[in-house]
């Protein structure tokens, strides 16, 4: 069985359609989503419509969480926007009441059995959807990510793609989809062969620079926005 590992999608449908296409081109079976749809850049729609077709297990972000508390205070609105742009407004205005409920309900961590493989999928930490998990974190934080029992512990949140083994356990972060941090523009995942163990860390290129674009129009008060698309 093919896995596409994906997260950190923020809202950037232009880079999902590129991962996607790779996923269908390698004949993959499920997605494995570590959560944060949403936030920062400007078409949750297309996010969900891109992802409706397949078959997904999904994670709830902390951008699902902001989501939420959004939805729930207004007030919280502007607060996230001075720190995180429009994406969330976005999200609270173009998708359904029955959308934004299916987002704030999505689980965390997700505890999935596939083909053989024991896998927990998570956003930040199995313990904490908003803990950085950093491809430099020390033994320490890496055996308590290392839940004893799995095979995979997939981890999303920092934005950077990471490998790592402690015992029999590996624990991937498979990068961003929508907004990658490690000076390396594109689009990034991973694809888990379940039967040959095989995992391997992918970045496809796509046309950032209309988000980038995007972005810059939107909010050209926070340049961050649009230069984390394209810095090398």
């Amino acid at each position: 069985m093919r896995l596409a590992l994906i997260g950190d999608i923020h809202g950037n449908s232009v880079a999902l359609r590129a991962v996607l296409e790779h996923a269908a081109s390698e004949r993959v079976d499920w997605l494995l989503v570590t959560g944060d749809l949403v936030g920062y850049y400007f078409d949750p729609r297309g996010v969900l419509d891109l992802l409706a077709p397949w078959r997904t297990h999904i994670v709830r972000g902390n951008h699902e969480d902001m989501l939420a508390s959004a939805r729930r205070d207004p007030g919280l609105l502007p607060r996230v926007e001075a720190q995180y742009g429009s994406g969330l407004r976005v999200a609270l205005e173009s998708l359904s009441s029955e959308e934004l409920d299916t987002l704030a309900a999505l689980p965390h961590p997700l505890d999935i059995n596939l083909d053989g493989m024991h896998i927990l999928l998570c956003h930040g930490a199995p313990w904490d959807n908003d803990c950085y998990v950093y491809p430099d974190a020390d033994a320490g934080l890496m055996a308590r990510c290392a839940i004893p029992g799995y095979d995979l512990v997939i981890l999303g949140q920092t934005h950077y793609p990471m490998v790592r083994k402690t015992g029999n356990i590996t624990v991937i972060n498979p990068g961003s989809v929508g907004q990658p941090r490690n000076r390396r523009p594109g689009a990034q995942w991973a694809l888990f062969d379940t039967r040959s163990g095989e995992l391997d860390l992918r970045s496809e290129q796509y046309d950032y620079a209309s988000v980038a674009a995007e972005a810059r129009m939107r909010h050209p008060e926070m340049p961050y926005l649009a230069e984390v698309l394209e810095r090398v």
